[in-house]
């Protein structure tokens, strides 16, 4: 065999499309947010800090012009770095999620490379024998559980690597696995119970309990839930049976060699060694240790990758390898998740500069004043297109929640609909949005992972988009009347 992959044969080349990659995309909206900046007028809002929120919230009735600030040659090219430690009021740091990738990345070239996960894919496989459709919607109600109680989504960064090949191994393909994931947790945002980087926070930024409109927001959960689990159990049914329907079926081959390694003993019986068994406890144990850490203690990037560092290291340790190995695998791995973490940098930058060019305020101004003096339908629905277009530029829900809450939701007593009701449209709109949204880092990334442009996503998943909105704004309707 060959030590290197001619042009033609190399696998991430045939995963390639003529649709301009994500860094591309992603430079397009710097550039287009920046020339905004030269249309829109600068503005801004008198700010106070909310003890309640735990940030400056805007004070309604307080806009006004100021001067502007265009963004110019040098601010786009300085945004990306920019992108990474500035920071704002709407959106975290993005330079700890990009050292999470890197850790993330180095700890699955360890693990990898004592070939747990290929010959426990495989060993997986054989126990769900004809039975491998129901891991979809099992899978994604736990990543929809994470969504709505705390909101899950840089850290499912860490599953796609894991994800992915068992769903190709099983005769699904990489969208597959990628909705499974980016799909399940999103639908568990879109639905925020208890979350409280999305619910909680829109709630105190409204002036009412987060518990108003809960039941609303389970209907769109478990609605929401059923409606995405049917539609990938649908796709994947069809792809397994006909390979030819899956929407990267050019890349096919590509992604089994990637994923897989293509080996040609992939389909073969092979037992897992007693190292491996231990090595793939240790796998588990790390993941069920950091969803605990997240979920109950508070932690964030800076101690989920030191959690990947150390399990990497007593990986390394376990399967003997040496300090060169170590190492040598670890960076490895940090290189092939390289790419995600520049991608976390440049989706942020386009928050960069919308924030330099003052025009975010004037964007939310406007927003306050297209809904005045609405009905209850009008008031509402057109509330959820609102939030959907500000979370184009707004990606994190807690930003958009402090940004957004305290000048709209007063609004909604003039309109006669609950201030509970704004909340629910906040987060269904950010969280409909972040499915595709390329200004999101967790999408971009995700999709970066797995090898699938973001047309081939777009193509996928935009029906199950026209059912979600129409679904939302039903439920919308019917509560704003109710």
């Amino acid at each position: 065999m060959p030590d290197t992959i001619p042009a033609t044969e190399n696998p991430e080349a045939q995963t390639q499309s003529r649709f301009p990659t994500a860094y591309t995309i992603l430079f397009l909206l710097i550039i287009l947010v920046a020339a905004l900046t030269w249309i829109i007028p600068a503005g801004s809002y008198d700010r106070v800090l909310d003890n309640n929120v735990g940030r400056e919230i805007a004070v309604a009735g307080t806009y006004q012009e100021v001067a502007p600030n265009p963004q110019g040659f040098w601010d786009v090219m300085l945004a990306p770095t920019a992108g990474f430690y500035d920071p704002d009021s709407y959106a975290a740091n993005a330079i700890d999620v990009a050292l999470f990738v890197l850790f993330l990345g180095g700890f699955l070239g360890i693990v990898n490379a004592t070939g747990s996960i290929d010959t426990g894919i495989r060993a997986v496989m054989r126990r769900l024998k004809g039975r491998e459709i129901w891991m979809i919607p099992i899978l994604m109600s736990l990543f929809a559980l994470g969504g709505t109680t705390y909101g899950m989504a840089e850290e499912t960064l860490a599953f796609y690597a894991i994800l992915i090949p068992i769903m190709i191994a099983a005769g699904y393909d990489a969208v597959t696995g990628i909705s499974i994931i980016l799909i399940g947790a999103g639908i568990g945002v879109l639905g925020s119970t208890i979350n409280p980087f999305a619910t909680v926070i829109a709630a105190n930024a409204a002036g009412i309990p987060f518990t108003d409109g809960i039941v609303l927001r389970f209907i769109l959960l478990i609605g929401g839930l059923v409606i995405c689990a049917a539609y990938v159990m649908r796709y994947a049914s069809r792809v397994k049976a006909d390979p030819a329907r899956s929407v990267v079926a050019k890349h096919a081959a590509a992604h089994r060699a990637i994923f897989l390694k293509d080996r040609p003993d992939a389909s073969e019986a092979s037992s897992l060694t007693g190292t491996q068994s231990i090595v793939l406890v240790i796998f588990g144990v790390t993941f069920a240790v950091m969803i605990w850490g997240v979920s109950s203690q508070g932690w964030w990037m800076a101690r989920m990758g030191a959690l990947f560092l150390g399990s990497a290291v007593v990986i390394g340790l376990i399967a003997r390898m040496g300090e060169k190995q170590i190492t040598g695998n670890f960076v490895d791995g940090a290189r092939d998740l390289l790419g995600v973490a520049l991608v976390v940098g440049l989706a942020r930058a386009i928050v960069v500069i919308m924030e330099n060019g003052l025009i975010a305020d004037t964007i939310l101004h406007g927003a306050e004043q297209s809904l005045g003096g609405l009905g209850d339908l009008a008031f509402i629905n057109l509330m959820f297109w609102i939030e959907v277009g500000m979370s184009f530029f707004v990606p994190s829900s807690s930003g958009l929640a402090v940004l957004s809450m305290p000048i709209l939701a007063p609004l909604a007593d003039f309109a006669g609909v609950a201030r509970s009701l704004v909340v629910t449209a906040y987060q269904s709109a950010n969280g409909l949005v972040n499915l595709i949204n390329p200004t999101f880092a967790v999408v971009i990334g995700g999709l970066a992972i797995g090898r699938v442009s973001y047309d081939r996503w777009l193509v996928f998943v935009w029906p199950l988009l026209l059912i979600l909105t129409v679904f939302i704004s039903l439920a919308l309707s019917i509560s704003a009347l109710v």
